[in-house]
């Protein structure tokens, strides 16, 4: 699946400090739902839960809008944006929205600015690179920054409404903000997302969603109390919930399956799903996922007569390239290769 680029236009500000906010209707929850782009044969995902993610009024404000290049990509619950300056002068960064902002620093050396969270001193660092910073849902953030390097940065939405559906923990009250901060664990999840976002291919959406269970526990870890309530898995997955995930993994192959739909199935939170799936069958729903893709296309691929290109897209591959990266990746050949030798 492609990712989405866009530019958020925002108004231009000399303002120091702070703009006063003003609540819209805009900002209200409005169901979206997927929808298939036919020429490019990819499906594009909008958030289905109370927060449209892709909104303007949710998205952070950045002013001049073209002093920064922006892409995101969004799936139920989450969305991940990459912003990228192109050039050096004063840019500023605004949000107050229903959602958590998770912010990751990978680049930036400012020569003057300064950084507010609502509830928490100023600062004013110069070296930003490394850090991370959280603003909760509904809290003010505001950023200015004149840089001596061009920054690069994610930021990460998460939707407090969704996140509280996956497990009982993200109903615990006392988000608290948090203003650059190291966590390691929690910066090699945010730039594993950050990486599939930047990659040139198609984003794989059930991976995507896999890391941002881990990335909103590894959050919660950090709240008050310092540990997630989550109940320990005592087991796998039971027989029928085997069962029931297999077949339709088996049903849905050539699909996109979303996280959430699996684990729907199994009647589990998405975390409890993915730590339960792993004990069961030593993988990831992901790689199990893949793992029965590529049986799948070597099956198709014993045929002499079948092209790599349809196999590959059969399967769901957008272009044929990805498909027989993943296909070397899995077996340590070639589509071409493994034809021939069958």
């Amino acid at each position: 699946m492609d990712a989405h680029v866009t530019t958020v236009a925002s108004d231009d500000s000399s303002n120091s400090g702070p703009p006063p906010y003003v609540a819209t209707s805009a900002s209200r929850a409005r169901p979206l739902h997927p929808w298939r782009d036919e020429r490019t044969n990819t499906r594009r995902h909008l958030l289905c839960g109370r927060t449209d993610l892709r909104s303007p009024d949710t998205l952070v404000k950045i002013s001049p809008s073209d002093a920064v290049a922006r892409r995101t990509f969004s799936w139920p619950g989450m969305a991940v944006e990459t912003a990228k300056a192109t050039k050096s002068c004063r840019i500023e960064v605004r949000l107050r929205a229903p959602v958590h902002l998770l912010v990751l620093y990978e680049e930036g050396v400012r020569k003057e600015g300064m950084t507010c969270i609502d509830g928490l001193p100023r600062s004013g660092l110069h070296n930003l690179k490394g850090k991370l910073l959280f603003v909760p849902s509904g809290r003010e953030y505001y950023d200015w920054q004149e840089s001596s390097r061009l920054s690069r940065v994610a930021y990460f939405y998460l939707d407090p409404a969704v996140l509280a559906c996956h497990s009982e923990a993200f109903h615990a009250d006392g988000w608290a903000p948090r203003l650059f901060f190291e966590d390691k664990g929690l910066w090699d999840i945010a730039i594993r997302l950050k990486a599939l976002l930047d990659g040139v291919g198609p984003v794989d959406q059930l991976y995507c969603e896999s890391l941002g269970v881990v990335l909103t526990h590894e959050l919660l870890r950090l709240g008050p109390g310092g540990a997630c309530v989550e109940p320990a898995i005592r087991g796998g997955l039971a027989g029928w919930q085997q069962r029931v995930v297999a077949n339709y993994i088996e049903e849905h192959v050539t699909d996109e399956i979303p996280l959430a739909t699996m684990a729907q199935l199994a009647r589990l939170s998405p975390y409890h799903f993915s730590r339960a799936f792993k004990q069961t069958f030593g993988i990831s729903p992901h790689r199990f996922h893949m793992r029965r893709r590529i049986e799948r296309a070597k099956s198709l691929l014993r045929n002499p007569r079948a092209s790599i290109t349809s196999v590959g897209m059969t399967l769901g591959f957008s272009e044929t390239s990805a498909f027989s990266t993943a296909f070397r990746k899995a077996t340590g050949m070639t589509p071409t290769g493994f034809q021939r030798s069958s």
